[in-house]
C-alpha cells in the first residue's frame, strides 16, 4: 500500500491474487500481485514485494501491454539484478562437477515423481547423460490419464519450440556443406522471402531468422485461428504483411513464423524443386534424423498417434485434470520447422549427446563441423543481465557456467532439454500436461544442485508453485459465468468473420455457447468488464483464456480479440 501510494495515490487497480514465490537471490520472502484490468486498458499491471530481514522491496509494473510485449526482456533484466544490498549470488564457476552416481541418480527420479504429483501431471519421461553416457533414460506416469500404458523413453511427446534446434542444426549442416553461409541474406537462399517492412528484409542473414533479434513480434494468432487450410506457402505470405516493431538488433522478440521460414529456407536450399514443406521434410529427415538415428522422430500426427505415444492434458474450467483435444495442435503443421515435432527421451538424448560432444556421432565419427555448429551458441540478442539467445537455443550464464537449454510448449505439452558444455552433462525432460511447465525449472535447478552441491531450492520452487498454480486458476475464475451470461449472449451475431484471422461460428448447445474458429472450436464463458463491456473467454482445456469482447465497429456488431502488440477485429456477417 504504501508503495502504491508513493508511485500513483490515484491508483485503484482491483487485486486478482496475491501468492507467495520461492525465495530466491537472497530474499528471506516473495509475494506477487496481480491486478485485473479490463481489455480497453490494455495494460499489465502487477507487483512484487521482497523482504530482507526486516526491510521490504517493492516492485511496480504498470505498462501498456504492447511496451510489455516488447520490452519484457528488459524487465527480465531488472528482475535479475534485483537483489538485496550484500548480496553474492551462487556461482559454480570454477567447480569440479560431481559424478552422477546411482544414488544421485535415484534421488533425482524421486524427486521428478515427487514433483509430477505435486503438479498432477499425468506423465513425464527424463534422461541424463554425463561424460557421453546414458545415466538415465525412463518414465514416471502414465501416456494418459485414465489409461495404464506406462510413460517410457520411447514415447513420443510433442516437443514444441525445442524443434527449433534441430532445425537450426539443419541449416548448420548446410552451412557446413557450403550451400550458404550463417551471413548470406535470405532471398538469395528463399527468393520469396519477404517482410512487412522492405528495409528489415534486405538486412535479414539465415542467422538471423532463428535470432529473436530482428525486431519482429510474437504474431501467432494468425497461425492459431486461421489454421485450417494453411500451408508454408501461406505463412510465407503471412510473413510478408509483418512489421517489426523495434529496431533491427535491439530487442529480444520471440518469433515463430521468422524461425519457420529458416526451416523453410533450408528445406529449399536442400531440395529446391519440392514445395517449401516438403523440401523442409527432406532436409531435416536427410541431415538430422538419420545420421543422428533418431529413428523415432517425426512431423506425422498419424505416424506418431499410431504407435507409442502420450496424450495432451490441461486444466478444465474445476480446476480438474483432462484430455486434451489432440486436434487443437494441428496448427502447427504448416509451421512446423518452429515446433511441430514429435519425439522420446531416447531420441532428444541422441541429439544432446552431439551437442555435448561438438559434432562427433556416438562412434567418434564427425557428423558436422565444430564451427558451424557451435555459431548457434553465439549470443545474437541480450534477454537479461546473464542470459541471452543464440539461434534457437538460449544461453544462461547466471550460475557461473553456461547451460544451454530451449523450452517447448504446444497445447497440453511442456518440454525442456540442456546442456552443460564445460561439464559433459546434458538432459532432456518431456510432459504431457499444461502444468508440466512447472516441472522445468525446478528438473534443471534439482539437477545442477546434485552436480554441484548447490543450495536445495527446488524443493521449495515445487511447493511454492504447485500451491500457486491452484490458487492463480481460482482467481482466473472469479466473475467468469459458466454458461455464458445469457444478456451477452443475445447480443452475438450468428458469424463473424476477420480478415487476419478468419471466421467465428457461433452455435448453442445444452446452455451453452461455442466459438467455431474451423480448425478448434471451444465453449466460451462470459465476463463483465469494469468498464461496463461484456467479454467471451474459450474455456476450453488449454485453449482457455481467449478473450473476444464485444463491441461496436463502423455500426456492425463486432468482437475483438488484443494480443500483446495486435488488435483483431471480428465483423458480424448479417
Amino acid at each position: 500500500a504504501a508503495a502504491w501510494r508513493a508511485y500513483d495515490a490515484r491508483a485503484g487497480w482491483v487485486l486478482k491474487l496475491a501468492s507467495d514465490r520461492a525465495r530466491r537471490d537472497g530474499w528471506d520472502q516473495i509475494r506477487s500481485y496481480a491486478y485485473q484490468t479490463s481489455p480497453s486498458d490494455q495494460r499489465v499491471v502487477s507487483a512484487q514485494a521482497l523482504r530482507h530481514g526486516q526491510r521490504w522491496t517493492v516492485a511496480i509494473t504498470d505498462m501498456a501491454e504492447g511496451v510489455f510485449g516488447k520490452r519484457e526482456s528488459q524487465v527480465e533484466l531488472v528482475y535479475q539484478r534485483l537483489w538485496p544490498k550484500g548480496y553474492a549470488r551462487e556461482t559454480f564457476a570454477g567447480r569440479v562437477a560431481n559424478k552422477l552416481d546411482g544414488t544421485r541418480i535415484e534421488t533425482l527420479k524421486r524427486f521428478i515423481e515427487h514433483a509430477r504429483q505435486e503438479f498432477d501431471v499425468p506423465g513425464v519421461a527424463i534422461g541424463v547423460v554425463q561424460d557421453g553416457k546414458v545415466l538415465f533414460a525412463g518414465g514416471f506416469g502414465v501416456r494418459e490419464l485414465g489409461k495404464r500404458d506406462a510413460v517410457d523413453a520411447d514415447t513420443l511427446f510433442m516437443i514444441a519450440s525445442n524443434t527449433k534446434a534441430l532445425t537450426t542444426l539443419m541449416l548448420a549442416k548446410q552451412v557446413d556443406a557450403g550451400r550458404f553461409g550463417w551471413n548470406t541474406p535470405v532471398v538469395q537462399v528463399l527468393p520469396s522471402f519477404s517482410l512487412g517492412d522492405a528495409d528489415t528484409t534486405g538486412k535479414v542473414r539465415m542467422q538471423h531468422l532463428v535470432c529473436a533479434c530482428t525486431g519482429l513480434p510474437r504474431q501467432d494468432m494468425e497461425m492459431l485461428f486461421d489454421s485450417e487450410g494453411g500451408s508454408p506457402a501461406s505463412l510465407m505470405a503471412l510473413l510478408a504483411t509483418m512489421q517489426p516493431t523495434s529496431a533491427f538488433g535491439e530487442l529480444y522478440q520471440y518469433s515463430n513464423a521468422m524461425a519457420a521460414a529458416a526451416g523453410f529456407a533450408g528445406g529449399h536450399a536442400f531440395r529446391p524443386e519440392l514445395e517449401l514443406g516438403a523440401g523442409y521434410d527432406a532436409a531435416i529427415q536427410s541431415l538430422v534424423f538419420d545420421p543422428l538415428e533418431m529413428s523415432a522422430t517425426t512431423f506425422d500426427f498419424a505416424r506418431a498417434l499410431g504407435g507409442n505415444h502420450a496424450m495432451p492434458h490441461a486444466s478444465d474450467v474445476r480446476g480438474m485434470t483432462t484430455l486434451v483435444d489432440i486436434d487443437l495442435n494441428e496448427y502447427v503443421i504448416p509451421s512446423r520447422p518452429d515446433g511441430g515435432a514429435w519425439s522420446s527421451v531416447n531420441d532428444m538424448l541422441r541429439y544432446v549427446r552431439m551437442e555435448l560432444a561438438e559434432g562427433l556421432l556416438e562412434d567418434g565419427t564427425r557428423y558436422i563441423g565444430t564451427a558451424p555448429l557451435l555459431e548457434r551458441r553465439v549470443q545474437q540478442v541480450a534477454t537479461g543481465s546473464d542470459t541471452g539467445y543464440g539461434m534457437g537455443l538460449k544461453l544462461d550464464r547466471s550460475m557461473g557456467t553456461l547451460l544451454i537449454h530451449h523450452g517447448g510448449t504446444e497445447f497440453g505439452f511442456r518440454s525442456d532439454m540442456l546442456w552443460l558444455p564445460e561439464h559433459g552433462v546434458g538432459a532432456v525432460i518431456l510432459t504431457n500436461a499444461e502444468a508440466g511447465a512447472g516441472l522445468r525449472y525446478p528438473f534443471r535447478r534439482r539437477l545442477l544442485e546434485l552436480l554441484f552441491d548447490g543450495k536445495p531450492e527446488a524443493e521449495e520452487n515445487v511447493a511454492v508453485q504447485s500451491k500457486r498454480n491452484v490458487a492463480s486458476h481460482a482467481a482466473n475464475m472469479v466473475g467468469l459465468a459458466v454458461p455464458a451470461d445469457s444478456n451477452a449472449t443475445g447480443l452475438l451475431a450468428a458469424r463473424y468473420r476477420s480478415a487476419e484471422l478468419g471466421e467465428i461460428e457461433i452455435s448453442r448447445r445444452n446452455g451453452a455457447v461455442w466459438f467455431d474458429f474451423g480448425g478448434w472450436k471451444s465453449e466460451v464463458a462470459t465476463r463483465r468488464n469494469d468498464d461496463g463491456t461484456f467479454s467471451f473467454v474459450t474455456i476450453a482445456p488449454a485453449a482457455d483464456g481467449f478473450e473476444f469482447t464485444v463491441a461496436d465497429r463502423d455500426g456492425k456488431r463486432a468482437l475483438v480479440l488484443l494480443d500483446e502488440q495486435h488488435e483483431y477485429v471480428f465483423t458480424a456477417v448479417e
